[in-house]
């Protein structure tokens, strides 16, 4: 069963949409007035798709039998306010909207304005070919929104990264000293750990200097992701007076902290640059794959700051477990132990942790530059980068709704 709208007249008077049509019976049926058959409008906002009412009601000029046409003419107010509506013309069957068995209906988008309605579209569609455009456009703005956003809001995230580091340590001794003694002190701890207690050494160069040089590559990605993550959960908490802000956006916040580590990577990287000169007498020209890495890390570093920020504005527990998990994640990077320590079958499950695929890259590059960059697992760890950063963005988008309120 269906129906066919032709010689569709939509004018605006006012306020008031008059739209006048003509309903072709393609069904089997014929559609008589006695047991319900009508066309009737409905107002949508064409935001959300969501219902907001039902309009005026009318019958055709005649019974019509299947092959013949029936005309109508309904008149719908809307409100006086400025806004934007969408309005359905759709057939009913006694009380029954018939466009949820299928059946075409005219979709009318309109701008209200000064008290005065101006026509924008006149389209007639089918609900599976409004859920297909839906999910289109859905999927462009997916994939667009978080670029754009970013790169519209690029200076207030430039100006948002240098307030964060003078304010971390604004009154302390030392100042902005800190952004490099922090990460310092931490990657001493672990060498004196694990390079002067336990002595783990490294395949490709098994001496103490080859030790240093094989873990500070791996900590170069790990302490911009780190960093990130671990103030991730608290950073909308930190800043509530400019989530509660209407026109603020609040997506940029998670980005300052993916920003603010690759600024602490970029002093660690120029120290573990400066110890490659000095201990092996240059630096590699397969350095210049560097930023072939960098894309990935900071793509996967966004999206789970997005994910983390979001879940942390409404799970406050949330900070004190992700110190822990950000430890077990460290241990089960191959960071201050070499990959072959481990069997077979744990290489194959820690293959799947895109910061050991970012610590073989670093080494690769920086240590190895005889044997290149390995592209079979980059590509992956490109894949997997860009669909963490999109479905962070998309979680964050979901729940940035409320967030003012649960803050």
């Amino acid at each position: 069963m269906s129906i066919g709208f032709r010689n569709v007249q939509a004018e605006s008077e006012g306020a008031v949409l008059r739209v006048r049509v003509e309903a072709e019976n393609r069904s089997r049926m014929i559609w008589r007035a006695s047991e319900g058959f009508m066309l009737g409008a409905q107002l949508i906002d064409p935001e959300t798709q969501s219902y907001v009412e039902d309009g005026p009601r009318v019958e055709l000029d005649h019974d019509v039998a299947p092959g013949e046409s029936g005309r109508a003419c309904i008149q719908v107010e809307l409100p006086p306010q400025t806004a934007r509506h969408r309005v359905y013309i759709a057939p009913l069957l006694g009380g029954r909207w018939l466009y949820e068995n299928g059946w075409p209906f005219i979709a009318l988008d309109l701008s209200v304005e000064g008290g005065r309605a101006e026509l924008a579209g006149v389209r007639v569609l089918t609900m599976r070919g409004l859920r297909a455009g839906i999910l289109l456009r859905s999927l462009g703005r997916a994939f667009a929104y978080p670029v754009a956003g970013l790169w519209r809001n690029r200076r207030l995230v430039r100006s948002a990264v240098w307030r964060d580091i003078v304010g971390r340590y604004r009154g302390s001794f030392v100042g902005l000293f800190w952004t490099v003694l922090n990460p310092v002190l931490l990657i001493l701890t672990y060498f004196f750990v694990f390079g002067v207690v336990l002595r783990a050494r490294f395949d490709g160069d098994p001496s103490r200097s080859g030790f240093i040089l094989y873990f500070l590559a791996g900590m170069l990605p790990w302490l911009a992701f780190s960093e990130a993550a671990g103030r991730a959960p608290a950073v909308l908490a930190e800043h509530r007076n400019l989530v509660k802000k209407v026109r603020f956006p609040v997506e940029i916040l998670p980005a300052t902290l993916a920003a603010g580590g690759l600024v602490t990577q970029g002093f660690a990287l120029a120290g573990f640059l400066a110890l490659l000169l000095g201990t092996r007498g240059g630096i590699p020209a397969s350095a210049a794959w560097l930023p072939v890495l960098l894309a990935p890390q900071l793509l996967f570093t966004l999206g789970v700051c997005w994910f983390l920020a979001a879940l942390g504005a409404y799970v406050r527990d949330l900070g004190q477990v992700n110190g822990f998990l950000l430890t077990l994640w460290f241990f089960l990077t191959p960071i201050c132990y070499p990959e072959t320590a481990l069997s077979a079958r744990m290489r194959g499950i820690l293959s799947m942790n895109p910061l050991s695929v970012l610590v073989r890259g670093y080494r690769e590059i920086l240590l190895e530059p005889a044997g290149g960059l390995t592209f079979g697992p980059l590509w992956k760890l490109w894949l997997v980068s860009a669909a963490v950063f999109f479905l962070g963005y998309a979680w964050f988008h979901k729940l940035r709704r409320d967030l003012a309120d649960v803050i």
